[in-house]
């Protein structure tokens, strides 16, 4: 089968490989689409050191099961589905407090895990989602995206009718203002990039304002600190920030900046299993929210390089098609 493997750095090879074997709790995936993110593109500019090399890239990914193995049940031959690329154990403590993005063993695929650049991945059966046949293939290569956005908004609180603040308009922050007008709540964004802010603007978002404030919730994805700083400048007081975006730079906030108003501040993490991803497919299967419009670039797999390198610059998401 063919795969498209990273060789070093910013260097990328189409390659053949076996194809995969079918554990007992296994299915085949034969793959469809998958998305890019902001992770990838730290693997593949070697800014996230992977294992080894020759690695095998990608983690938002779906398609059709090809093949199941013995044990497996509620998963069938012909069934396209997302993959949810954050394999937990389900033993630690934080796995058993349901807490499952914190586990201790978690396997990420893509990233400490062989990834699902390929024609056929075998996946654990657990960590697929079967779809409506009636879901697009563009709106479901979005399912991973679109639930760390949910997942965000799920521990924030927000609700219909209030004031939500995103500060940055990269697909995180674009699925964000999806998600949260699907929600009943009025999204706004701050983004200096003129070709994503008015993506933004194209979904139903308002442009942020520099005399806006008074808002009731902050979800910060750019990882940018100074950009932080300036969002929670503009929360009402008992306001409350999820940090979606992460930067290993220090942020400058003082005790004084969060106790004076009363703030909240969460990071938000990924989605906890199993519950986030299942929800957000069945969303998906309503036709309640229709995310595959936030997909900009779209390359064969032949061209993997070329999508990867595309998530620096594309106003909305880049993706990779297998058909």
């Amino acid at each position: 089968m063919r795969a498209v493997v990273l060789t070093e750095p910013e260097t990328m090879r189409l390659v053949d490989l076996p194809e995969p074997e079918c554990g007992p709790r296994d299915v085949v995936v034969r793959m469809r689409g998958l998305g890019l993110c902001g992770s990838d593109l730290a693997v593949y500019s070697g800014r996230r050191r992977v294992a080894e090399t020759p690695w095998l890239m990608g983690h938002e990914g779906v398609g059709e099961i090809v093949a199941a193995g013995a044990e497996v049940t509620g998963r069938t031959v012909g069934q396209q589905v997302a993959i949810e690329p954050n394999y937990c154990c389900g033993r630690c403590p934080a796995c058993v407090a349901g807490f499952t993005s914190a586990c201790l063993n978690r396997v990420i695929v893509g990233m400490n895990h062989p990834g699902l650049l390929a024609e056929y991945v075998a996946v654990p059966a657990e960590f697929t989602w079967p779809a409506a046949a009636t879901v697009a293939l563009d709106d479901l290569v979005c399912t991973e995206a679109l639930t760390v956005a949910r997942s965000a908004i799920r521990r924030s609180g927000a609700g219909p009718g209030q004031r939500c603040l995103v500060v940055g308009a990269g697909s995180q922050g674009l699925l964000l203002c999806l998600a949260l007008r699907e929600l009943g709540a009025i999204a706004t964004v701050q983004e200096p990039h003129e070709g994503r802010a008015e993506l933004a603007r194209s979904f139903g978002a308002e442009l942020v304002r520099e005399s806006d404030d008074g808002f009731d919730f902050l979800f910060e994805t750019s990882g940018v600190p100074q950009a932080l700083h300036a969002g929670l400048a503009k929360l009402a007081p008992g306001g409350t920030a999820l940090l979606v975006g992460i930067s290993d730079r220090p942020i400058e906030v003082t005790s004084a900046d969060l106790v004076y108003r009363q703030l909240t501040v969460r990071g938000s993490l990924i989605y906890d299993h199993p519950a986030d991803f299942a929800d957000t497919v069945a969303v998906l299967g309503q036709g309640r929210i229709t995310p595959g419009k936030v997909l900009q670039a779209r390359f064969p797999l032949a061209d993997a390089a070329e999508a990867f390198a595309s998530v620096r610059s594309v106003a909305g998401k880049s993706w990779i098609s297998f058909d």
